[in-house]
């Protein structure tokens, strides 16, 4: 049985530095969805009101 103590290894580091490289969040992508779903929704309203 492996003992409950975890001892960082040697490809930890590296492991790590590539998820933080490959592993992010797309922020430009949802803000852009999010302002054309917010420019077509006003462009609607304001069509909608004529």
């Amino acid at each position: 049985m492996k003992p409950m103590i975890w001892h960082p290894e040697p490809k930890d580091a590296e492991v790590g530095q590539y998820l933080k490289h490959v592993n992010h969040a797309p922020y430009f992508t949802i803000f852009m969805v999010v302002a054309i779903a917010f420019c077509l929704m006003t462009a609607m309203l304001v069509a909608g009101s004529i």
